[in-house]
C-alpha cells in the first residue's frame, strides 16, 4: 500500500453498498491461474488415448467452462452481498439460498485490518476484516473481500474513529519507525530457516515420490557422493538444506516486512503497514494498550537485536491467516531501536523493558534449571548406552559423542536460563522476563493485572520458590515470574497492584507464634 492516503468518497450514514463489481474479474483470473496449473498434466494424461489436438481442445474447453462457472459464481455472490456503516452498528447481508445477516456494534469494532495479494494490488482492491477482538471464530468479524482502496481507508477512518484520550506530550506523531533495510541480517538466524530447510529436502523426496523417481533422486544423490565418507556426505547434505532455508527466510522475511512503516495517528491509533506482495495494515488503538513485549530469540539476540510485541485487547488471532503476526510492532532490530520504539508506543520517556532493574533469583532457581536441563541430556545417553550394550557397539560410539556436544550445551542453556529470569517495577508497569531460547521481556500496565495466579509444586516448595502468573485481558492473558523466592515474590505481587493479593495472604508478623516479623508474605498451607 502507498504512502500516500487516498481520496476517500464522501458517503451517507447508513448507506447501502456493494462490494466493489471487479471482484468477477479477481475470480476469473483466479480460476484461470487453476485451469492452467491443471492443463499440462491434464493435456498429457488426454493425449494417450486421444489425438494431441483434441486432446487440446478438450482441456481448453474444460478451462473456459471453469473459469465461467467460477466468475457467474462470484457475480451471484456480488448481487446478493451488501454492507452499511450506520450510527450504532456494521452490517453485512449475503447469500443466496442460505442468507446470511450479521450486524457489530460499532462500539465493540476493535480493529479494521486491510490485506491487499499482488492481484488486489493491481486492480486498486482491498481486502477489509472488520473485528471485535473476540475469540469467537467468524462471528465476531465482518469481512468485505473486495472493495476499492479508497473505501477501504474510509471505513477505516470511520469504524476506528475515537476522541483522543492521551495527551500527545512531548512523543511525536506520524511516523515512529521505518524499515531499515540492514534489519535483513537478522533472518538467517531466526528459527524459520531451519525449518525451511527441512521443508526444502522433504519437498523434494514428496514430489519426487509423485512422479516415482524418488528412487533414482537417491540414486543421482549416492552416485555424486560414491568417493565420499557417509559422515561428510551427511554434513553437505546438511549444509545444502541450511543454505536453503536461509535463501527461504530471507526471502520470507522481504515479503513479510518489505514496506515497513509504524506511525501513530491522530485519535490514537497505531498503525502498521507492511508486505511486499501481499500488502497489510494493522491498526491498534492505544486505549487497548496493555503493554509491550520484548521478543529475543537466541539468535537475534546474540546479535543484539529484539523484536518488539503489543500487548493489547482486541487483538485476536486471524484464523485464515496465521503468519499475520497483527500483535507485531516491529520486526527484528538492533536492542537500541526495539527500546525507543517500546518508549515512543507506551509514550515514556524510557522503554520499561529497559528502565527496570531487574531482581534476580534465588540460587535454587539456577539448581532447578541445571537439574532438568542434565535429566533432558542424558535420558536419551541412557537410552542410546543401553542399547548399545544390547546391540551393536556403535551406538555406545554415538552416546559418547552425543554425550561431549549435548552434556556442555545443557549446561550453557540452563545457567542462561537462570540468567534471565528476573522481575521488577517500573513506574506504572510490572516487569517480568524468562527464557533462553525465546527470551520474552514484558512490561506491562499495573492497571491491567485483573487477576494473580501462585503456583507451588513439592518441589519448588522445598526450594522456597514459587511461580506467579499476572492475568490480564490483554495479549497471551497471563504472563508469568518463574521460581521467584517465597517471600520476595508475594512481596512483588502486593507492591505491583496494592490491594489484589492481600486477601489471600497470612503477614508474617501476624503468623501465630512466629518469633520474628518476616519480609513478606506467606500462603496459608
Amino acid at each position: 500500500m502507498s504512502s500516500a492516503e487516498p481520496e476517500l468518497e464522501p458517503v451517507a450514514e447508513g448507506e447501502w453498498r456493494r462490494l466493489d463489481k471487479r471482484t468477477v474479474l479477481v475470480t476469473a483470473f483466479v480460476m484461470a491461474g487453476v485451469a492452467a496449473g491443471a492443463a499440462l498434466p491434464t493435456t498429457l494424461g488426454l493425449a494417450g488415448g486421444m489425438p494431441l489436438g483434441q486432446a487440446f481442445g478438450w482441456v481448453l474447453a474444460g478451462a473456459v467452462l471453469l473459469i465461467a462457472a467460477g466468475a457467474a459464481a462470484d457475480y451471484v455472490r456480488w448481487r446478493r452481498t451488501r454492507y452499511r456503516i450506520g450510527l450504532d452498528r456494521a452490517e453485512l447481508h449475503t447469500g443466496l439460498l442460505l442468507v446470511k445477516r450479521r450486524s457489530l456494534a460499532r462500539e465493540r469494532v476493535r480493529s479494521v485490518d486491510l490485506s491487499a495479494n499482488p492481484l488486489l494490488r493491481v486492480l486498486g482492491l482491498v481486502k477489509v476484516r472488520i473485528g471485535t477482538g473476540e475469540h469467537a471464530g467468524g462471528e465476531s468479524t465482518l469481512e468485505l473481500d473486495p472493495v476499492s482502496k479508497a473505501e477501504g481507508e474510509r471505513l477505516r477512518t470511520q469504524l476506528l474513529a475515537r476522541t483522543a484520550t492521551t495527551a500527545p506530550g512531548t512523543h511525536r506523531e506520524g511516523d515512529l519507525a521505518a524499515l531499515d533495510p540492514s534489519w535483513i541480517r537478522y533472518a538467517p538466524v531466526s528459527f524459520v530457516a531451519p525449518l525451511l530447510g527441512g521443508a526444502a529436502v522433504g519437498g523434494v523426496m514428496q514430489v519426487s515420490e509423485w512422479f516415482g523417481a524418488q528412487r533414482k533422486v537417491i540414486d543421482w544423490v549416492g552416485d555424486r557422493f560414491q568417493d565420499t565418507s557417509i559422515a561428510l556426505t551427511l554434513v553437505l547434505i546438511v549444509v545444502a538444506a541450511v543454505a536453503a532455508g536461509v535463501v527461504g527466510a530471507i526471502g520470507l522475511w522481504v515479503e513479510m516486512w518489505w514496506n515497513y512503516r509504524l506511525e501513530r495517528e491522530p485519535g490514537g491509533t497505531l498503525r502498521v503497514r507492511r508486505g511486499l506482495f501481499t500488502a497489510r495494515s494493522i491498526s491498534i488503538e492505544e486505549r487497548r494498550l496493555r503493554g509491550v513485549e520484548l521478543v529475543e530469540p537466541l539468535g537475534v539476540r546474540l546479535l543484539g537485536a529484539a523484536r518488539v510485541d503489543a500487548v493489547a485487547t482486541g487483538l485476536a488471532d486471524d484464523e485464515q491467516d496465521k503468519h499475520a503476526d497483527l500483535k507485531v510492532l516491529l520486526p527484528p532490530a538492533p536492542r537500541m531501536v526495539a527500546d525507543e520504539v517500546a518508549a515512543q508506543v507506551l509514550r515514556e520517556p524510557v522503554a520499561p523493558t529497559s528502565a527496570a532493574r531487574l531482581t534476580a533469583h534465588p540460587q535454587a532457581a539456577r539448581t532447578r534449571r541445571l537439574r532438568r536441563a542434565l535429566a533432558s541430556a542424558l535420558l536419551p545417553l541412557v537410552v542410546l548406552t543401553v542399547l548399545g550394550a544390547w546391540l551393536t557397539s556403535v551406538l555406545l560410539y554415538i552416546a559418547a559423542a552425543c554425550a561431549v556436544v549435548a552434556l556442555p550445551a545443557a549446561v550453557i542453556f540452563a545457567l542462561d536460563a537462570y540468567r534471565s529470569l528476573g522481575h521488577g517495577i517500573s513506574g506504572a508497569y510490572l516487569v517480568a522476563r524468562s527464557g533462553t531460547v525465546r527470551r520474552a521481556t514484558v512490561a506491562l500496565q499495573r492497571g491491567g493485572v485483573i487477576g494473580w495466579t501462585v503456583k507451588q509444586s513439592v518441589f519448588q516448595r522445598r526450594a522456597g520458590l514459587l511461580t506467579l502468573t499476572a492475568t490480564t485481558a490483554a495479549g497471551a492473558g497471563a504472563y508469568s515470574v518463574y521460581d521467584a523466592g517465597e517471600s520476595e515474590g508475594l512481596a512483588f505481587a502486593s507492591d505491583a497492584v496494592p490491594g489484589l493479593l492481600e486477601p489471600f495472604l497470612i503477614r508474617g508478623d501476624e503468623t501465630e507464634g512466629c518469633g520474628s516479623a518476616e519480609v513478606g508474605a506467606t500462603i496459608p498451607v
